[in-house]
């Protein structure tokens, strides 16, 4: 409210200045045009006319013209004119250039009477017309107006980039919040697995066997491990977003790549009665790049096929050569991305808004993961998908970045 108040006030007082320059502006043109009359009067010797005949012989457009120039200057009025003498007693111009309309002048027109000493009945009049008034006086006001919609632009800007500002600052500290929630939660099982577990060897009422040794320990390595993953999915996140990344590039095959991570998923496809179906078609389908950071790539978007389809996923890999590089989809029938979240998906920590639910795990940082190592590859990542229906991921590979 204040903002726009402020406008309409800054608005008002152009629109006042405007009024207030117009006022000088009439009252100037008043002056120099008596100025120019009194010396017309005095030219040549004439005398005051008695008769509109007189002005017709005596009176030349070019003496008028001079005069009134002389006059306006004085004034410091440079604004181009046009002018004629217009007869009340005859009701028409006995003098007007000839390239105008005297409809203008009439319409638009000062008017001044000539020769007021005179006392005639119907006296004659000079009409003075200004065809770009208005663009002569904003001229006049140019530094003012500029400096005014400086201003205003200014205000507005700082405005916008406020709120602006505001709001990121404050989608930040969500997505903050929201990423403290997962990471706690997603911590918090493992430690706790880890907990019980050595609760349970500390407990002397349970038998203490080779067998039941093995088994605790296994399971506080698998969760050591899990934990060991999440963690340095974070710091691989913070290195990301200091730039600090350095690539190790060699030749591999992408197939190989793609099997092999399709080795280690599928156990968990399985699990949920799915399949994973591969469709190589790329040949050649080797590329230069870090076989590492390709491979936790395609082991992300193939851990995000299989975690946001709940019943039997059904993935299928698919790969083509393209003009400079090759082109791999994957698609799921999993409960797909609606168009407004699609937008967001690439951005780091955002994770899909499901409510209160937490039934998928993850901290929002494996997309993100996957369009920076693609941009560090001079790759690209594209999705179609659709709620209850799946998803598609198209990532194009250069095969020498």
């Amino acid at each position: 409210m204040a903002v726009i108040t402020l406008v309409f006030v800054q608005v008002y007082w152009i629109n006042n200045a405007m009024m207030l320059r117009q006022a000088n502006f009439e009252r100037s043109v008043g002056e120099a045009v008596s100025s120019a009359i009194i010396r017309l009067e005095k030219s040549e010797g004439m005398m005051i006319p008695e008769t509109p005949l007189i002005i017709e012989k005596n009176l030349t457009y070019n003496l008028i013209d001079s005069l009134l120039n002389d006059e306006l200057n004085k004034k410091s009025i440079s604004a181009k004119f046009d002018f004629g003498i217009f007869s009340t007693e005859r009701e028409y111009f006995i003098l007007a250039p000839e390239n105008m309309n005297p409809m203008d002048l009439l319409e638009n027109a000062y008017a001044f009477e000539l020769f007021p000493e005179d006392g005639r009945m119907e006296p004659d009049y000079l009409m003075l017309y200004f065809p770009n008034e208005k663009g002569f006086l904003i001229k006049q006001m140019a530094w003012l107006l500029i400096i005014s919609i400086a201003l205003l632009l200014i205000i507005i800007f700082s405005f916008t980039y406020t709120i602006l500002t505001i709001y990121r600052q404050k989608r930040i500290s969500e997505i903050k919040n929201d990423f403290i929630n997962n990471m706690t939660h997603e911590f918090k099982t493992p430690i706790s697995t880890i907990s019980l577990a050595c609760q349970a060897l500390k407990d002397s009422d349970v038998t203490k066997t080779t067998e039941v040794y093995d088994a605790y320990i296994g399971v506080i390595g698998e969760e050591n491990i899990r934990l060991g993953a999440m963690a340095e999915k974070i710091l691989q996140s913070a290195v990301l977003e200091k730039k600090q990344l350095e690539l190790k590039k060699e030749w591999f095959d992408i197939h190989e790549v793609i099997q092999d991570v399709v080795s280690k998923i599928g156990i968990q496809v399985q699990i949920k009665d799915g399949s994973i179906q591969t469709n190589f078609r790329a040949d050649p389908s080797e590329i230069h790049a870090d076989k590492v950071h390709i491979t936790n790539l395609f082991s992300n978007l193939l851990d995000n096929a299989n975690k946001y389809t709940p019943h039997k996923p059904k993935i299928s890999i698919d790969t083509r050569n393209v003009t400079t590089g090759i082109m791999i989809s994957i698609t799921d029938n999993g409960i797909g991305i609606s168009k407004k979240n699609q937008k967001k998906i690439f951005d780091k920590l955002y994770r899909v808004p499901m409510g209160n639910l937490h039934d998928f795990k993850g901290f929002g940082l494996g997309l993100s993961y996957v369009k920076v190592i693609l941009e560090y590859h001079k790759g690209s990542i594209s999705l179609e998908s659709e709620l209850k229906k799946g998803t598609k991921f198209d990532v194009f590979l250069p095969y020498q970045s």
